[in-house]
């Protein structure tokens, strides 16, 4: 889908509106992208929690942890990120959440 601004506004300013555009689009990616980030560190934090503390809540953890990473992943791709091994290292995700990704749980 692409976005074509209405003719009447299509006059000599119609580069600035599309450049403020696009800076909205960059800002928006980037909320979503923190967003989606600080989701992945919070389950990766529960996930040490739970092998540490409460080894009965590390499934649970280890599911929650691999649908954060799993939508940090498909974020990332939707911004044209498609080094996921970048993403792996950033976040040191641990082998057993990243072979958990993308596997749906019925509930």
């Amino acid at each position: 889908m692409s976005f074509r601004p209405p003719a009447s506004l299509l006059a000599s300013t119609s580069g600035d509106l599309l450049s403020a555009l696009e800076q909205e689009l960059a800002g928006e990616m980037a909320d979503v992208l923190g967003r989606a980030g600080r989701k992945v560190e919070l389950a990766l934090h529960r996930c040490a929690e739970a092998r540490a503390g409460a080894p009965e809540r590390l499934t649970e953890a280890l599911d929650e942890a691999a649908q954060a990473v799993f939508a940090l992943s498909v974020q990332r791709e939707l911004c044209g990120l498609r080094n996921q091994a970048a993403m792996i290292r950033h976040y040191d995700i641990p082998r057993d959440v990243m072979a958990r990704v993308g596997i749906s749980r019925k509930t």
